[in-house]
């Protein structure tokens, strides 16, 4: 009898230490915004251990789609990409009928209190499906690019500018998340836009991200690129030190994929004298990303 209760009251001790546990661990209920022209007193409508949820006063709190989505979304980042800072969540803030559009920050930045953020409105939200997985999905895109490997800034972003990298990593979720409708949709979409950089009728999607990832290791290839950057590229501390120019782009790509990717490059972009340097050079300042034939 004596073994029994102090196995029960052990039992009682763990589940209470437990719940302490996960309440210690608990996002605040309550998030005040201090950022760009947002001042809205947010409120916690949901967490897990891989997202916090935060809504405004004008977002129908009855909305629930974005709370497994954006869990699932921020698992396979963290299994792909690897961790993003101590706090392991994601923390998603949504926004109506204000704060059109939506912007990232990273556990790096004191601006939205050294989180991984994605903040995006006007809403409704009503849908989840197309549009709103998209944005949220092209805002976690931002995040890995710029704190991924535990350094912080994107040195491709002044190439490939907003929504290029983006592009190929929504596709991948989708696909990674089994969703073959949006995965289709998406790929669809894409494949079909052309930008005006870095020359006219340049198809980014298709012409240099979809062929590296159907012919050259798909999610894996995204990820090396990542992790060829943090150990080979120009650092300042724990921040990249300046931008990529095209030869050092095309090399490093080269070097995600395990192939030269030279001719993939003048397809999609042009070639010139000064890339052609750029690319040789590079393959000199940073040899760990000589992992294809030259």
């Amino acid at each position: 009898m004596i073994h029994q209760t102090l196995l029960t009251l052990s039992l009682v001790a763990g589940s209470v230490f437990s719940a302490a546990a996960v309440a210690a661990d608990a996002p605040p209920t309550r998030w005040q915004e201090h950022w760009f022209e947002h001042n809205q007193n947010l409120t916690r409508v949901f967490y897990d251990p891989n997202v916090a949820v935060y809504f405004d006063d004008d977002v129908d709190d009855s909305i629930t789609w974005m709370n497994g989505y954006l869990s699932d979304v921020w698992r396979y980042t963290k299994k792909n990409y690897g961790a993003f800072g101590n706090d392991k969540r994601l923390f998603a803030v949504f926004h109506t009928g204000k704060y059109s559009g939506g912007h990232p920050s990273t556990y790096f930045d004191s601006s939205h209190d050294f989180r991984n953020v994605i903040d995006v409105g006007a809403g409704p939200w009503i849908s989840g499906t197309g549009g709103d997985l998209d944005i949220v999905t092209h805002e976690v895109a931002h995040i890995v690019e710029g704190a991924s490997k535990g350094v912080h800034g994107s040195p491709a972003f002044s190439i490939w500018r907003d929504s290029k990298w983006a592009e190929i990593f929504i596709y991948d979720v989708y696909k990674g998340l089994q969703m073959g409708d949006e995965a289709k949709r998406w790929r669809n979409q894409v494949l079909a836009q052309h930008d005006d950089f870095p020359r006219a009728n340049t198809y980014w999607f298709r012409d240099w991200f979809y062929p590296i990832y159907k012919r050259h290791g798909g999610t894996g290839t995204l990820n090396n690129y990542f992790s060829l950057l943090s150990q080979c590229f120009t650092k300042n501390g724990n921040s990249y030190a300046r931008d990529l120019n095209w030869g050092e782009f095309v090399h490093f790509w080269s070097g995600a994929a395990k192939y030269n990717l030279k001719a993939q490059a003048t397809e999609a972009f042009g070639w010139s004298s000064e890339w052609d340097a750029q690319f040789k050079k590079a393959q000199t300042d940073f040899t760990c990303a000589n992992t294809y034939p030259q």
